[in-house]
């Protein structure tokens, strides 16, 4: 019997109980069987055995000439809107897309586990050589070298998009990876960005000491003034506005609406770093802006055991930042991607535990007396109140504070901590506490510090998804103690 006897068209559908085989049958799905003949008592059985997956059944999320399905396109996914419309459309709320986007109804990966698998491979090969200049000529789609593309982190990228709202992702090593390279990428040479002055610490580092080495300037701005933003387009070509909020570690908030609407029409994009938020908290792009980076160290990921960061926004802007990531690299690693994708499944019931937990310590410490100010974008005393309101559905897990006192009553309440880590990192599981001055910028003199309005006796808390009350009492106690 020939091989053209059993050609076939097969879907990515798992083959269940097929037994072993002495000879390869290529599909056109590029699933690979071998056929084995069993004689038993005088009876001839034919069974089939998946023996392998070709490179090209395993579609990426990358973008390319050759366009194939990635893994929500094979689930039907359609763009509309500049979002994505799929068979996923029952998935209406983030907690069920968390669970299930990318991988409900297939994943590219021939399998019927219900996890997604672990590709660990640094390069892919071609069956021959007509193959592979298929692939180099365009006419037919396959993964080449691990930099480029892996198949689970393929799902973890379109399971991200869903949860955004994006178009396409793309997950590097890091968060700073991630923000690092979407600069340069999309800011040339000689160009000009506009960014604020709360910030997480490395992030200014590398605009203020990076940038300026291709001739990159920037405007920096409080994250709350709009009028220094339209002067800033007035005057300077901009390229790029990029700011998180809330921000790092005080939890400015900026009007994403807003600024969108005023950078666009001087043509300048718009860089959301949400990681504070979560896309459980905060819908970046739906409110304008035209990308949204995520340190997915932090939430996304949750268990405070891999590091990972990751870009979402237009197919368009996606590829070029991809381009630029397959020369530098930066790869995240496949079982990296299949941790997030594991943490991403609790994503939204942490949050809203951590949401209600800091909500409450938040309006706990206000009332303290041993504690002079709160940082906390849920606070009617926050600035932004209104503003976090309207852009956000929670505010999030870190709440911020100054104790009455200086630097060693300060120490000797976080010492006095029986609950939290003192660990840098938020997001997690575990709480973690520190204080920034000391945490983060140490090597700069107090005088330093203080410009950043670091001083010596703010706190940062970041809470996991330990009981409130555990968490309070031992606050409190913390705070008696001093």
């Amino acid at each position: 019997m020939s091989a053209s006897d059993f050609s076939a068209t097969f879907t990515t559908t798992p083959f269940r109980n097929l037994s072993s085989s002495s000879y390869y049958i290529t599909t056109s799905s590029k699933v690979s069987f071998k056929l084995q003949r069993h004689v038993s008592n005088g009876e001839t059985r034919r069974s089939f055995r998946v023996v392998r997956i070709s490179a090209s059944s395993l579609w990426p999320n990358t973008d390319s000439a050759v366009t194939p399905p990635s893994p929500a396109e094979s689930n039907g996914a359609l763009e509309v809107n500049g979002a994505v419309e799929s068979r996923y459309s029952f998935l209406k709320c983030d907690g069920s897309k968390t669970v299930h986007a990318a991988e409900r109804l297939g994943r590219g990966i021939v399998t019927d586990a219900i996890t997604t698998p672990v590709v660990n491979t640094s390069v892919y090969f071609f069956k021959k050589t007509a193959d592979l200049i298929d692939w180099k000529e365009k006419r037919q789609f396959s993964y080449e070298y691990g930099r480029y593309g892996n198949p689970t982190t393929a799902v973890l990228e379109e399971k991200m998009s869903a949860l955004e709202g994006a178009e396409s992702t793309l997950f590097l090593a890091s968060g700073m990876c991630s923000s690092s390279v979407m600069l340069l990428a999309l800011v040339p040479a000689g160009g000009h960005i506009v960014t604020t002055t709360d910030c997480y610490r490395r992030t200014r580092i590398f605009i203020a000491n990076m940038l300026p080495k291709m001739g990159i300037t920037a405007t920096i701005i409080d994250p709350a003034d709009v009028d220094a933003l339209e002067a800033a387009l007035e005057n300077n070509k901009v390229s790029l506005f990029f700011t998180e909020t809330p921000t790092n570690p005080f939890q400015r908030c900026v009007d994403i609406k807003l600024v969108s609407e005023l950078c666009h029409r001087k043509g300048a994009l718009v860089c959301i770093d949400g990681t504070f938020a979560t896309p459980i908290n905060q819908k970046a792009l739906s409110l304008g802006a035209d990308l949204v980076v995520n340190s997915a160290t932090k939430y996304i990921a949750g268990h405070n055991d891999v590091l990972a960061g990751c870009i979402s926004g237009s197919k368009k802007l996606i590829t070029q930042i991809r381009s630029l990531h397959f020369i530098l690299g930066g790869t995240l690693s496949p079982n990296s991607a299949y941790l997030v994708i594991r943490g991403m499944k609790t994503l939204h019931l942490r949050v809203q535990h951590q949401n209600s937990t800091a909500m409450k310590i938040a309006k706990l410490l206000e009332t303290h007396p041993k504690v002079t100010q709160v940082y906390y974008p849920g606070l009617p005393s926050h600035p932004e109140y209104s503003l976090a309101k309207r852009q956000m559905t929670g505010f999030g897990g870190v709440v911020c504070f100054d104790i009455d006192g200086d630097i060693m009553r300060t120490i000797k309440f976080v010492d006095s901590l029986k609950i939290p880590y003192i660990a840098p990192s938020f997001g997690g599981v575990e709480s973690v506490v520190n204080q920034p001055a000391i945490m983060s910028y140490w090597d700069l003199p107090r005088s330093e510090r203080e410009k950043y309005r670091i001083y010596d006796n703010t706190v940062r808390f970041c809470f996991g998804v330990e009981d409130y009350e555990d968490l309070k009492d031992d606050i409190l106690q913390a705070l008696d103690v001093i």
